[in-house]
């Protein structure tokens, strides 16, 4: 509502929506998991609680998930860190 001079969401239109969702990505370099929370929420605002169903927002440039790479040790390196175990604590890590 503040980003659009306080005006109710019931006299926004999509276009105004998807302002505010490239707002939060662009300017703000929201995560995108907060941006998807936002967009989320703005369905569920229209939707169930305004009883108008927010329809096509179209496209907009959102932040992209990172890939991630999963990190998996190799098996020299395994035994690497199971050699630095001595004494009793060996028996946590018995190769």
């Amino acid at each position: 509502m503040r980003y659009h001079g306080v005006r109710h969401p019931d006299s926004m239109d999509p276009s105004e929506v998807q302002a505010f969702l490239k707002h939060l990505a662009e300017e703000r370099y929201l995560a995108a998991a907060t941006q998807n929370q936002g967009l989320n929420a703005l369905v569920f605002l229209y939707r169930h609680i305004l009883d108008m169903p927010l329809g096509d927002i179209g496209a907009f440039s959102g932040a992209k998930r990172p890939r991630r790479l999963t990190v998996v040790l190799s098996h020299e390196e395994v035994m690497r860190v199971l050699n630095q175990f001595h004494g009793p604590m060996n028996l946590i890590a018995i190769p």
